[in-house]
């Protein structure tokens, strides 16, 4: 079915503010909530594994009587490749949330967020940001290793 044409300044839909609505709008925020929380373990799980790597490979390098590697700063390449990936993971989720975030408060949704009844959003963003600052800090911390 085609949909008729709309005219400007015309809304692209309606929301009514049912309970119904709201929450379907309640479900999404929690959508939202879930998706955060899987980027910070992803990002935290990457940072982490790429300082494991380096660390693990610089001690098997003290180890006697072990063959020297072909290529020695692969590790410390591919670890700091992990984790700036995990920090750059931790930027863009803590950018797409504070996005979506906002378009779910405002608009069309205002009538159905039902503002002042949100739940506060400070512990997300100071969990990004603490795993930001300790992503940054190991990645400073093994680039001067290589140093």
């Amino acid at each position: 079915m085609v949909e008729p044409p709309r005219e400007l300044g015309q809304p692209r839909f309606t929301v009514e503010p049912t309970a119904g609505t709201h929450l379907a709008w309640f479900r999404t925020r929690l959508m939202l909530e879930r998706t955060m929380a899987s980027w910070l373990m992803t990002s935290i799980s990457l940072i982490g594994f790429g300082f494991a790597i380096v660390m693990i490979f610089d001690q098997f390098s003290r180890l006697a009587n072990v063959a020297p590697p072909l290529r020695p700063l692969a590790p410390f390449h591919f670890g700091l490749l992990l984790i700036a990936v995990g920090v750059a993971g931790l930027v863009v989720a803590g950018w797409q949330y504070r996005t979506v975030l906002r378009y779910l408060g405002r608009g069309d949704f205002a009538s159905v967020a039902g503002r002042g009844q949100q739940p506060g959003q400070i512990v997300v963003y100071a969990v990004t940001i603490v795993a930001i600052f300790i992503g940054v800090f190991a990645f400073l911390a093994v680039a001067a290793r290589i140093v």
